[in-house]
């Protein structure tokens, strides 16, 4: 899997988000200003491309839909960045966060608690 660029990412979102959709849906989705519909058609045409989408044609008009779930991008993005960034170690991210947001033990604590309560 390849990550994915900031367009790329913010087309997933919306399709993600409504499951399957013509690109007239999705730049309705997209916030203002509103991106030309070629500009939205080529980026779908890539994630295809990339194996992240795929399409029903209806006639000369097709529907889009994820074949990547949010949850198998964000597991492989997430793992990524661990890799690079925190040397591959969960303890090293979760003391960078606690750093950045002064957080002490009773907050870590408290944030794990509720992780573990929570059903994804």
């Amino acid at each position: 899997m390849k990550e994915l660029t900031k367009a790329e990412d913010q087309i997933m979102q919306v399709l993600w988000k409504l499951e399957k959709a013509f690109v007239k849906d999705i730049i309705e989705e997209l916030p203002k200003p509103k991106p030309a519909y070629n500009t939205v058609s080529t980026i779908i045409r890539i994630l295809e491309t990339k194996g992240f989408v795929d399409h029903t044609a209806y006639g000369k008009t097709h529907e889009y839909f994820p074949l990547i779930s949010k949850e198998q991008y964000t597991r492989f993005y997430l793992n990524s960045m661990l890799k690079g960034y925190f040397n591959n170690s969960f303890e090293n991210l979760v003391s960078f966060f606690a750093k950045e947001n002064n957080m002490d033990l009773k907050d870590i604590e408290k944030l794990l608690k509720e992780a573990k309560t929570k059903k994804p």
